[in-house]
């Protein structure tokens, strides 16, 4: 009676733990032998999402598994696959994720963002070849109002003002009434993106347009448009500092994140050589 009682008692422990496991373990899609579980879907959704959102997102997860599992079942059935190759693969792409991350978490910790614009006007003047320009560029006032607006007669005079008031000005009647605006300060910006839906993307020869007009006025059945350039570049010449700027802090900040990588990578290598932590033997 006493091993009955205890086998009992195993066999319940032991029933109890296999349902623990099916709980804990809930299958959420199946293609033939594989199954895809409710824990393996941890970390797919941010938190904060939106429910909905929440349940797109895991419904378009496990479309992508059975998808995939599919694909895999029948590349088994049509070739023949070399399971050591295939695993090799598996193991040096999850060692490169996992280096990939201890990567970033290095840079993020030891990067300096800092950059003067010493740097940055040495990194332009000793590559000046690299910033040539590709497109047309202006500094200037663009201004895009409905031919309803009010007091349109006075736009003009205040995009010529630089009374304080009259500059205060013309930005409140552009939040108020333009459909698109670019108010003149230091910023360089590309004429064709200055002149997208407008007339002006129409005219034929941009360059000959931008040496003979430093004001014009244009409309079409909707809009009246307002272009007020104060200084110009022509493409295929050297590009001002300012219109090349972020993208030099860009280009250092890259350069300091791949001597850091290097840097790691060149230190775990020498400290493990001093530990003996590795070594090669003869093949």
């Amino acid at each position: 009676m006493l091993s009955l009682l205890l086998f009992g008692c195993e066999f319940i422990r032991m029933k109890n733990e296999k349902n623990d496991a099916e709980i804990v373990r809930k299958a959420v899609a199946r293609v033939n032998n594989s199954f895809l579980y409710q824990d393996e879907l941890s970390g797919i959704i941010p938190e904060g999402t939106d429910p909905a959102d929440s349940v797109a997102r895991v419904t378009t997860y496990i479309n992508s598994w059975i998808r995939k599992q599919l694909v895999i079942n029948e590349a088994m059935k049509n070739i023949d696959i070399n399971e050591a190759e295939v695993e090799r693969k598996v193991l040096d792409y999850r060692y490169s994720l996992i280096g990939y991350e201890y990567q970033n978490y290095y840079i993020k910790q030891n990067l300096n963002d800092s950059i003067s614009d010493k740097e940055i006007q040495d990194y332009y003047k000793e590559g000046l070849d690299n910033f040539i320009l590709k497109q047309n560029i202006i500094q200037g006032t663009f201004i895009k109002v409905p031919k309803e607006a009010p007091r349109t007669k006075r736009i003009k005079d205040l995009m010529y003002s630089n009374k304080e008031k009259d500059v205060a000005e013309l930005k409140s009647y552009c939040l108020s009434f333009s459909a698109a605006y670019h108010l003149s300060d230091s910023s360089w910006i590309e004429f064709d993106k200055l002149a997208v839906n407008s007339p002006l993307a129409e005219i034929p020869n941009k360059i000959q347009f931008l040496r003979s007009y430093n004001y014009y006025e244009t409309s079409d059945t909707e809009f009246l448009y307002f272009l007020k350039i104060d200084a110009y570049k022509i493409s295929d010449n050297v590009s001002p500092l300012e219109f090349v700027k972020q993208d030099i802090k860009n280009i250092i900040l890259n350069k300091r994140k791949v001597e850091l990588a290097r840097k790691l990578e060149d230190d775990v290598y020498e400290n493990a050589a001093k530990r003996n932590d590795f070594e090669v033997f003869d093949r």
